[in-house]
């Protein structure tokens, strides 16, 4: 026993312990097992007063477990300082305890106590494994478990915060960007400003808020929408804003008059990557703008310069011929399309697959055809058409060309085979024979918009529409103000077109029988099921206002099939799952839209009640404006009805009922 001295716990070397020092270690835990079991008798521990609140050792552990029974070492605790006598040379620390000598440990308390001071339970109990101290709960003197509290947010990857906030708008980041410092940097990151659309806000949004967003975002920006912001009227700001923005991809300036030229022409050198370009209404657009566009934008895709008044169609010739990928040209209300150069320029790059070319009055017979078919083609003996190949226009706008005749447009027969959607309006020298070879030969076409073309007949949609190749695929048609259409050319078409989605007919003479032809094809062509809770939506649009052979029976019968329940015998009932939409006589559209509302909530009982005290209210008027015998009787019969229709709607009418009922019972008294 006198052999055996504990290592110096100043030396920090492992003690490598010779193999003839191997008994002794053996008599030495036999040693410690043995005094273990005496200090923890059952008999020792109620002997003596309570430990001070003060110790560190305030447990329940018993003095062997705190002291003797640890197998790691003293040199893995701190240095400090330890309660005097705890490890004193055979005195135990509880009075009338009995004495323990250990002579082989004398002076051990001057060796260990800059090692063993301010040693917790947990780290002496060799069973358990210590926690962090910012996640190790606490104990308070109550005996209460306190947990320290837990920053999520701050322990969370930037990664994943930045994530999380790519879910909010950006009228929702800027509100919580004022709760602290950390949201603010993390919501004016750049990365989540990679798509910037101000379309929802740009009347509430401060000019010093929209530069410093931008400028926050800098070279992250993509995609940049900021039209009508005409707060950036500074030449200043706008400098500070296309400077940052380097990496557009899409750029829509729509409306902003402000822009200086020099600003906009910085905004286009610094972006060679850009692919679609919106500059409707900007007065800053010029010719030297386009010419700057075609050196400075190869990948250019999409260009709209609608109603740019200071520039001409020779900027667009320098737009086709510097921009190889050009593939969408929109110049409405641009002067100078009836030079043949330019005209000629779109005929040889033959890449366009949307034209629009609206309100261009400049535009003749001569420049189109040039457009279409180059200025001196062949032309075949056999068909009598020029020999080119075919365009590759898939949508075309001429409308308000007033110039372009038959002979014109005429050209686009057997030469547009992909034309998806064509629009005439207000090109009202054409007629049939315009409209025929475009029809006969546009199999994909989907949308057509004639309106305002009075020289158009019903042939021409009973004979042609109606049996042309596009006619399943057609789900756009327009014929409003077409005077001279009326049931006979409607009716094959709302047969044989299955696929419509809305259909414009306002001020053209077609009658209830056109709108019941059209419910029966939205009843051919959907489906119905048997789940009450499954809510119907709006497959066809009819606007028939200012037609004056439709009547109210049309109209019901519209109503009519949108409330429908079928019930057989032995299945069960059956409900719509497509309606059909109406815009018809002012008169009547309050009650319409309040039908087609119940409908659309699946309130098919309250609709069908609605459209027959609407359909009486209907019937009583007539009667009441029909002369002869019993007129007050009908008189009477159509003021019940009416009393009835404004209980049902909840209208003034219901007040004016219950006035006059009052004044009633006042005459009686």
């Amino acid at each position: 026993m006198a052999d055996i001295t504990p290592p110096d716990p100043i030396d920090e070397s492992p003690v490598v312990t010779p193999l003839e020092n191997r008994p002794k270690e053996k008599r030495r835990q036999r040693l410690l097992q043995g005094m273990q079991r005496m200090s923890s008798s059952p008999s020792l521990a109620q002997i003596g007063r309570s430990r001070s609140s003060s110790s560190p050792y305030a447990s329940r552990g018993s003095l062997s477990c705190v002291s003797l029974a640890a197998t790691p070492s003293f040199m893995q605790y701190p240095s400090g300082s330890v309660t005097p006598g705890y490890f004193s040379n055979g005195q135990s620390s509880f009075p009338g305890s009995p004495t323990v000598e250990f002579p082989a440990f004398e002076g051990i308390e001057t060796r260990t106590a800059r090692k063993v001071a301010n040693v917790s339970t947990t780290h002496l109990n060799p069973t358990t494994v210590s926690l962090p101290a910012d996640v190790a709960a606490t104990r308070s003197r109550s005996g209460t478990v306190r947990k320290l509290p837990f920053d999520f947010w701050a322990k969370m990857p930037d990664e994943i915060r930045v994530h999380i906030l790519t879910y909010l708008r950006p009228k929702e980041l800027i509100r919580i960007s004022r709760v602290s410092k950390d949201f603010h940097k993390f919501c004016f990151d750049g990365q989540l400003w990679t798509h910037f659309d101000a379309t929802e806000f740009y009347m509430e949004i401060p000019a010093e808020a929209l530069a410093k967003i931008i400028v926050s975002a800098g070279p992250f920006v993509k995609d940049l929408n900021i039209r009508g912001c005409l707060q950036i009227e500074h030449y200043k700001r706008a400098e500070v804003v296309v400077t940052a923005c380097k990496n557009l991809i899409n750029a829509t300036l729509e409306g902003c008059r402000n822009f200086q030229r020099s600003t906009l022409h910085s905004l286009i050198r610094t972006n060679e990557k850009l692919a679609n370009l919106n500059l409707t209404s900007m007065t800053a657009v010029t010719n030297s703008t386009c010419k700057i566009i075609s050196q400075h934008c190869p990948q250019l895709e999409t260009l709209n310069v609608s109603w740019c008044k200071h520039m001409d169609a020779r900027g667009i010739k320098m737009v086709v011929n510097g921009c190889p990928r050009l593939r969408d040209i929109r110049a409405g209300e641009v002067k100078g399309f009836n030079n043949l150069g330019v005209a000629e320029a779109i005929f040889t790059t033959n890449n366009l697959e949307r034209l629009v070319l609206s309100g261009c009055a400049d535009l003749d017979d001569e420049a189109f055809g040039a457009m279409i078919h180059g200025s001196r083609p062949e032309i075949d003996i056999l068909t009598d058409r020029p020999i080119v190949p075919p365009r590759k226009l898939r949508h075309l706008d001429l409308s308000r060309c007033s110039q372009l005749t038959n002979q014109a447009v005429g050209m686009l027969g057997h030469l547009v085979p992909d034309l998806e959607g064509l629009q005439l309006n207000g090109c009202t020298s054409l007629t049939d024979s315009a409209i025929q070879p475009i029809l006969a030969s546009a199999p994909r076409l989907s949308h057509l918009e004639l309106e305002e073309l009075s020289e158009l007949t019903n042939d021409l949609f009973s004979e042609h529409l109606a049996k042309a190749p596009c006619a399943p695929k057609l789900e756009h048609l327009s014929v409003s103000y077409c005077e001279n259409i009326s049931d006979i050319g409607m009716l094959p078409v709302m047969k044989n077109c299955v696929s419509l989605k809305s259909v414009d007919m306002d001020n053209t003479r077609i009658g209830d029988l056109v709108l019941t032809e059209a419910a029966a094809m939205v009843r051919s062509r959907s489906t119905r099921t048997s789940t009450r809770s499954s809510l119907p939506r709006i497959g066809l649009k009819l606007i028939v206002y200012d037609c004056q052979m439709v009547t109210w029976t049309g109209i019901r019968e519209i109503l009519s099939w949108n409330a429908e329940i079928r019930q057989r015998s032995e299945s069960a009932a059956t409900y719509p799952t497509e309606i059909i939409g109406l815009k018809c006589f002012y008169g009547w559209q309050q009650t319409v839209e309040q039908h087609t509302q119940r409908v659309l909530k699946g309130e098919f009982t309250a609709a069908t009640r609605l459209e027959r005290k609407w359909a009486d209210y209907m019937q009583a008027v007539e009667e009441a404006g029909a002369g002869g015998a019993g007129s007050r009787r009908r008189r009477r019969r159509a003021r019940e009805a009416q009393l009835l229709h404004a209980d049902e709607e909840g209208g003034a009418a219901a007040g004016r009922r219950r006035a006059r009922t009052v004044a009633a019972a006042c005459v009686v008294m």
